[in-house]
């Protein structure tokens, strides 16, 4: 197993710098200069056109933020800021000078093009509520709907089991931003029910020298609508995967076998089927891990919480390509960690899968 887990860390790094290569080059062809966006001045010119000063300006930022210098440089210059080396004053007019790289020994993710502080600082602000939102969400979506999905699979056909089913479905055909909508305006408006916050993690009179129960109140209040509005898709859709599983589990022999020796039902059930049913849940749970940074823009767009999802999104639409790529970067490394954790799980799942042999 440990030979297993070394030999995909190590693929790691080819799988990486792949991926890291396709989203920079891919950032690059959007339209738009961020340069001229900073200054005020539109792809067609704006209202008052590229004057000289403008232009100057222009060339200033761009020679700033490296975007005068060809692609790969730019490339270069961003990976050997991630790996604690200063590139850029590798390349200049007169030629490359590769002594020049210096050692920083700290990892640099570069500086944002909107506010020019560091990428890397910006985020640590956004990443606790974001992953605070997205840890909640993955508990109470497998809290309610794995036990829900396991009473379905061994009560098929009941009408709790077609009545869950209706009604789960039907939560999931409707669109998350037109339900974060409704219940902004219908659960969060004083017109009609000011049951929550509207918006915001933090009530405006907010003060630190708060109660640590008030504290936990005031930010609950603030979540519980959010996060409702969060997982009640995922309820249909984990419920679903694990009835099934656990259908196609019970059917084997060894259920049967297992009943015949005369164990109870909740034995069967919970000792010898759930486990060997977790294997599809496993793999749901793996494709989660990226979304514990990326977030929810619908969400945190919708009920205006200061997340990574936010942060995102405006960094795409200012073409903010440190921070974009700072995003597709710890997106694509925690794809490549949940996949790896996903692998290790199947084994502890079910024993009789095994990398030993594979690895060997």
């Amino acid at each position: 197993m440990w030979t297993y887990i070394l030999k995909r860390v190590l693929l790691f790094i080819p799988t990486l710098v792949v991926i890291t290569a396709i989203s920079f080059g891919v950032s690059r062809l959007a339209p738009g200069d961020p340069a001229a966006a900073k200054v005020g001045v539109g792809a067609e010119g704006g209202m008052s056109g590229k004057s000289t000063i403008n232009e100057k300006t222009i060339e200033l930022i761009r020679k700033q933020w490296h975007l005068d210098k060809p692609v790969w440089q730019q490339y270069l210059i961003w990976t050997g800021g991630i790996l604690c080396f200063d590139v850029s004053t590798v390349f200049s007019a007169d030629g490359t000078d590769w002594s020049a790289i210096t050692f920083t020994g700290v990892p640099n993710f570069g500086t944002s093009f909107q506010d020019n502080r560091p990428v890397f600082e910006k985020m640590l602000e956004r990443v606790p509520v974001t992953l605070l939102m997205n840890i909640l969400a993955i508990i109470i979506a497998y809290s309610i709907a794995v036990p829900l999905g396991i009473y379905s699979s061994t009560h098929p056909g009941t009408w709790l089991d077609r009545g869950s089913t209706l009604f789960l479905f039907a939560l999931y055909s409707l669109p998350v931003f037109w339900v974060g909508t409704l219940a902004v305006n219908f659960l969060a408006n004083p017109e009609y029910a000011a049951l929550f916050p509207s918006g915001g993690l933090r009530s405006p009179a907010f003060a630190q020298d708060w109660s640590l129960w008030r504290k936990i109140v005031d930010y609950s209040s603030h979540l519980v609508l959010p996060m409702l509005v969060y997982v009640y898709a995922d309820f249909a859709f984990i419920s679903r995967q694990m009835r099934s599983s656990m259908l196609e589990v019970i059917r084997q022999d060894y259920i049967r076998t297992a009943r015949a020796k005369g164990l109870a039902e909740r034995a069967v059930v919970y000792r010898h089927a759930l486990r060997n049913a977790l294997i599809p849940l496993i793999t749901i749970v793996a494709a989660l891990v990226p979304n514990l940074i990326g977030g929810s823009v619908i969400i945190e767009s919708i009920f205006s919480i200061p997340g990574m999802g936010e942060l995102s999104y405006k960094a795409l639409l200012a073409r903010d390509y440190p921070m974009i790529m700072a995003v597709f970067t710890i997106s694509a490394v925690l794809t490549l960690v949940g996949m790896l954790l996903a692998d290790i799980l199947y084994s502890v799942a079910d024993p009789r899968i095994s990398y030993d042999k594979k690895a060997g």
